[in-house]
């Protein structure tokens, strides 16, 4: 009787966190975790760290040098081989990383016990993974370099063999087919396997492939057949969906077929089963987006990864209502969430080709997915395709990030020209240069420790902002203020604010005296976060909520109003639905959200319920009467308060002024008042989506008051700059 081929399997555990929801379970959690895998005595391997494993500890407020350290432990003492995942330029960010950093990283993640370090270059431009494969040799970690899988004419078998003829020249160890989105055709995988193995014997493949679009069972069959060595699995209750297919699927499925696959110690599986069902529970659970949780072959439309699903919902949820309104004032009918979805899509597969074919996996899916939203957020407006895009994606396309897979479409080089952008053929790491001694003079004098082997220099380096969060303190406090209003919102009755189809509550019984400037200002606020006047969104009772809508861990919770022309800061907090925690001018109230119209909210504080009428004031500022005294104010961070009096319908006169066409954080202020500024030149820089967006004047004109301040969260639609 034939020997079985034997087939081995990965543990993807922290990639179900990363791609179902906004954070990993934490270190605590982790090493409770880790004795049990192990006991499943079914794995060769856990991925443990990498991608935004790290920046999520930071998010936490804890140390991530520690997470990983106390993460790989118990499975280097139990012999299981740990692997992280790099992104060769990028590092584990974003955005390119000097080679300094990049050489550190290997060194510290070894000593933290990583054992295989998972590099894949977004662009498949093996320059990129060269030095990944060096470094992580040079540190004692085996190098497995990485194949960005995707689909399209150009991404054939022969293309993706000349990059591992490339890589293997280099000296890596082993080959992984990323198939990030899973949209590789399960067939051409197996060809593709099958011309590594032949041309290089030697080398492991890996096989990595997600389950949105439903090929994975079928790919991860046609790879095992065609000599694969490693698959890559999670388990229930974060399996499938947009992530991995679950181990015992592919185990029996890979038994029957004839290989030798180890066995599952099912008690243990439950265990670790129910221990995950736990940390959902505890607190993970809370930012799971449900949508996640189901395959789509609509995913096999667009190609973009089912691991940024997540934030790609929240990403739409963000420019939903800028694109409607754009839509309405121009008398064009709104679109459904799920209309918006297939637009994206619609969007993503025609702009894609046009943008040289990047395999749409960190971060450049990310830079597609952002630069077709732009572009529809554009033209609802009447704008132009590709006219807003940032700086990063501007990188990639004109070749400071690799060299793109295809040609770039007539149209994008010519835009190039006409923003006097140059096109870079060198070496991309050449255009970063190192940093290291720059962050360490810094550490010394905050008085900071570089940490053991170098790590707390890394993490500094790698996680400027991040890393600054978690010193401060700022990280950890945040992150628990969002955690508690969480459990808040899921533990309290949310309460139902009444809108004018609805019944009115009874006036009869409310307070009638009078009331000073603090309760006016709360009023006001509360309005003009729930108003569909002011917030589109606001459509029977919604809260706004600017970061989480664009998926990101920060929160507004400060607000400056203009009050009888001095500016009071309110700081605020929203435990429950239409309940607010109020701290200005001294005093603490709380306040919540009885009825509201247009033009009316009826409110109470501390438990006295009023009424309040918002109108016109004088100039730019809105009048709120309660019990026959009124206030003028208006708030900084909004549209001109003269839409307090005008009807959702109203359009906005853009003709003199530049709006956000997204909501985020003004990032960078461009230009200062009085300035000229041509057609194109940019003004704002708006920090949305992972991305540094460029906002830019659409004419010649003069900057005559600028609306907005550095760090000030903005809405769609909310003045930026005014010109003449």
């Amino acid at each position: 009787m034939a020997k079985k081929r034997p087939i081995k399997f990965s543990l993807i555990y922290r990639d179900m966190w990363q791609s179902s929801g906004k954070y990993v379970p934490r270190v605590d959690q982790l090493t409770k975790i880790a004795p049990v895998i192990i006991d499943m005595e079914c794995f060769a391997r856990v991925e443990t760290n990498g991608g935004a494993f790290e920046q999520v500890n930071l998010l936490y407020g804890e140390n991530p040098n520690n997470a990983v350290r106390q993460w790989t432990k118990p499975f280097n003492e139990a012999g299981i081989q740990t692997h992280m995942l790099e992104r060769a330029l990028n590092g584990i960010r974003m955005f390119p990383v000097p080679a300094d950093v990049r050489q550190l990283m290997y060194k510290v993640k070894y000593a933290q016990g990583t054992n295989i370090s998972r590099s894949f270059c977004g662009l498949n431009d093996h320059r990129n993974l060269e030095l990944s494969v060096r470094y992580a040799r040079e540190a004692g970690m085996i190098s497995q370099a990485s194949l960005c899988i995707t689909h399209s004419r150009i991404h054939t078998v022969e293309y993706f063999m000349d990059i591992v003829d490339k890589v293997v020249e280099y000296g890596t160890d082993e080959i992984c087919l990323k198939d990030m989105a899973g949209i590789g055709r399960p067939v051409m995988l197996g060809r593709l396997v099958k011309a590594i193995k032949d041309r290089h014997p030697q080398i492991l493949v890996q096989y990595h492939g997600h389950s949105g679009p439903g090929f994975s069972v079928a790919s991860m069959l046609e790879v095992a057949r065609a000599g694969a060595d490693i698959i890559d699995v999670a388990m229930e209750p974060l399996s499938w969906g947009m992530v991995h297919p679950d181990l015992i699927t592919i185990r029996e499925m890979l038994d029957d077929a004839g290989f030798d696959v180890p066995e599952i110690n099912m008690n243990a599986y439950m265990e670790a089963r129910k221990l995950t069902q736990g940390f959902m529970e505890d607190f993970l659970g809370y930012w799971i987006n449900p949508k996640n949780r189901f395959m789509s072959s609509l995913m096999i439309q667009s190609g973009l990864p089912g691991g940024m699903m997540g934030s790609l919902m929240a990403d739409l949820k963000g420019v939903h209502d800028g694109i409607n309104f754009s839509l309405k004032a121009s008398g064009k009918p709104e679109l459904t969430e799920d209309e918006l979805l297939i637009k994206l899509f619609d969007e993503v597969e025609f702009i894609w080709p046009v943008m040289g074919y990047p395999p749409l996996v960190t971060p450049y899916s990310q830079y597609v997915k952002n630069v077709a939203l732009m572009n529809m957020m554009q033209m609802a407006k009447g704008e132009e395709r590709y006219s807003m895009m940032d700086d990063n994606t501007w990188n990639m396309l004109l070749g400071r990030a690799g060299k793109l897979p295809g040609p770039l479409a007539p149209e994008i080089v010519k835009l190039a020209k006409e923003q006097g952008r140059e096109f870079y053929d060198g070496v991309p790491q050449d255009a970063y240069p190192d940093e290291l001694d720059k962050y360490r003079k810094e550490m010394k004098e905050n008085g900071w420790e570089t940490g053991t082997d170098d790590e707390e220099l890394f993490e500094f380096a790698m996680h400027e902002t991040q890393y600054r969060d978690y010193k401060s303190g700022i990280a950890k406090e945040r992150f628990e203020q969002e955690l508690e209003k969480m459990k808040s919102q899921e533990s309290t009755p949310k309460t139902t604010v009444a809108v004018k189809d609805k019944q009115a509550p009874r006036k009869g019984s409310y307070s009638k005296e009078k009331v000073d400037a603090p309760v006016a200002m709360a009023a006001y606020i509360m309005y003009t976060m729930n108003s569909k006047t002011f917030n589109p969104v606001a459509e029977g009772a919604s809260p706004h909520d600017i970061w989480n809508m664009i998926g990101f861990w920060r929160n507004l919770n400060k607000i400056d109003l203009t009050f009888e022309d001095e500016v009071k800061e309110v700081e605020f907090t929203r435990p429950v639905q239409g309940e607010y925690n109020f701290l200005l001018a001294g005093k603490s109230l709380n306040g919540k959200i009885e009825y509201i119209d247009k033009g009316e909210i009826d409110f109470s504080i501390d438990g006295e319920t009023y009424q309040a009428k918002i109108t016109k004031g004088e100039g730019d500022y809105a009048k709120v009467s309660i019990n026959g005294v009124d206030f003028q104010m208006y708030r900084n961070d909004l549209l001109e308060s003269e839409l307090s009096a005008h009807s959702p319908e109203d359009s906005i006169d853009e003709s003199n002024k530049i709006v956000s066409p997204i909501p985020g954080k003004v990032f960078k202020i461009k230009v200062k008042e009085g300035e000229k500024v041509r057609k194109g030149d940019i003004v704002v820089v708006i920090d949305a989506m992972k991305m540094e967006n460029n906002i830019t004047t659409n004419r010649d004109a003069v900057i005559k008051k600028i609306h907005v301040k550095l760090n000030e969260m903005v809405e769609v639609n909310t003045t930026l700059v005014e010109i003449e």
